[in-house]
């Protein structure tokens, strides 16, 4: 009997710290308004504050697979223009 509770007891203990892990995520701490070369970038992603990150920032991806903070596309067309044309590349982003 002891044995199942002690069972039961470990089992709430792994669903416990399973329900309070945190998901982490990949923010910028910062951004430029530095424009980037097309010819050096493969991907991006948005990232939104309030969701998951303090602020919000256009990461993108350059060949070394180092990440580059920028600012959000809103309000910065050299950034929506540089999505566009990732996304002729790469549809299926």
């Amino acid at each position: 009997m002891a044995s199942k509770v002690a069972a039961l007891l470990f089992l709430g203990l792994i669903c416990f710290q399973f329900a309070t892990a945190q998901i982490v995520m990949d923010c910028c701490l910062s951004v430029s308004e530095k424009r980037l070369n097309l010819k050096n970038l493969v991907s991006y992603s948005i990232k939104r504050a309030g969701m998951g990150c303090d602020i919000s920032a256009t990461v993108f991806v350059n060949k070394k697979g180092m990440k580059l903070c920028v600012v959000p596309p809103e309000g910065n067309p050299w950034v929506q223009n540089l999505i566009k044309i990732l996304d002729k590349r790469h549809p299926h982003h």
